[in-house]
C-alpha cells in the first residue's frame, strides 16, 4: 500500500523540514527523486542517506529562467517524470501599513508564480503519460487569513484556488492536481516565535501541540500514490484541528 516504486517525482523545498521529511517517506516507498532548493550542501547531505534513486538539482524559484529549466532538467536526471512536490516557500511578515512592494512581489513572486510555472509545465508531460501526480504545499493561513502575512496569506490561496482549476482542466487525463494545507508545523520558520506566542497558538489547538514534518510527508505519500487516484482537486489540511 502507497508504493511508489518506478515514480519519478521532482521535490522543491527539499531542505528544509518538511521538504527533508517527505524526502525520507517516499524514498522508503522506492520512489526515484530529484530534489531542489538553493541549498546545494544541504541537499547533498540528505541524498547522502540514502542509498541510490536521489538526484539533486538545486534551483534559485526567484530566478525565471531556472525555473523554466526545473522540470526538464529533472526529467533528464531521473529519466523520466512522473510527478511534482512543490513545498518551497518563504515569508516576508509585516502588517499591511509596513508591508513593501518589494516583499510583496518577492513572496508572491516565489511561493505562487514558481509553483504556476512548474505545475504548467509538469503538466505537459504528464498528460503525454496519462499518470502525474502535482501535489502543492499551501498553508492554513491560506484559507483563514493571518494578520501580519498579507502576501504570504495571498500566495498560499492563490495556490488552492490555482490547483483546483488546473485539477479541472488535467482530470480525463489521469493527473491529479491536490494541495496540503499544513498549520502550524515544528519547523525553523515557526522556531522564531517566542514563547508567548507558541502559547497562544496551541491554546486554539485542540490537539494542543504543533504538527511535525512527518505528519505532513504521510499526506504527500497518500496523495501521490494510487490509493488517491479518485482524489483531485482537494485541501488536505492537517493542522490539529485549528481549522475544520
Amino acid at each position: 500500500m502507497f508504493g511508489l516504486e518506478n515514480k519519478k517525482f521532482l521535490i522543491t523545498g527539499a531542505s528544509g523540514g518538511i521538504g527533508q521529511a517527505i524526502v525520507e517517506i517516499m524514498h522508503k516507498a522506492r520512489a526515484t527523486l530529484c530534489i531542489s532548493s538553493t541549498k546545494k550542501e544541504i541537499l547533498e547531505e540528505v541524498a547522502k542517506k540514502y542509498e541510490k534513486n536521489i538526484h539533486v538539482l538545486p534551483c534559485n524559484l526567484s530566478n525565471p529562467e531556472e525555473v523554466n529549466q526545473l522540470i526538464n532538467k529533472a526529467s533528464e536526471l531521473m529519466k523520466g517524470f512522473d510527478g511534482l512536490i512543490c513545498n518551497a516557500g518563504i515569508t516576508q511578515d509585516s502588517l499591511l501599513l509596513r508591508m513593501t512592494d518589494e516583499a510583496w512581489q518577492k513572496v508572491i513572486d516565489i511561493n505562487l508564480t514558481s509553483t504556476f510555472k512548474l505545475n504548467r509545465e509538469a503538466c505537459k508531460k504528464l498528460i503525454k503519460n496519462n499518470w502525474g501526480r502535482i501535489i502543492n504545499i499551501s498553508s492554513i493561513v491560506g484559507l483563514t487569513g493571518n494578520a501580519g502575512q498579507v502576501n504570504y496569506a495571498a500566495s498560499k490561496a492563490g495556490i488552492i484556488a490555482m490547483s483546483k482549476s488546473i485539477a479541472k482542466e488535467v482530470a480525463s487525463r489521469g493527473v491529479t492536481v491536490n494541495c496540503i494545507a499544513p498549520g502550524f508545523i515544528d519547523t525553523k520558520m515557526t522556531e522564531v516565535l517566542n514563547e508567548g506566542q507558541k502559547e497562544k497558538i496551541l491554546d486554539n489547538i485542540p490537539m494542543k501541540r504543533m504538527g511535525t514534518g512527518k505528519e505532513i510527508a504521510a499526506g504527500v505519500l497518500f496523495l501521490a500514490s494510487d490509493e488517491a487516484k479518485y482524489i483531485t482537486g482537494h485541501v488536505l489540511n492537517i493542522n490539529g484541528g485549528l481549522f475544520m
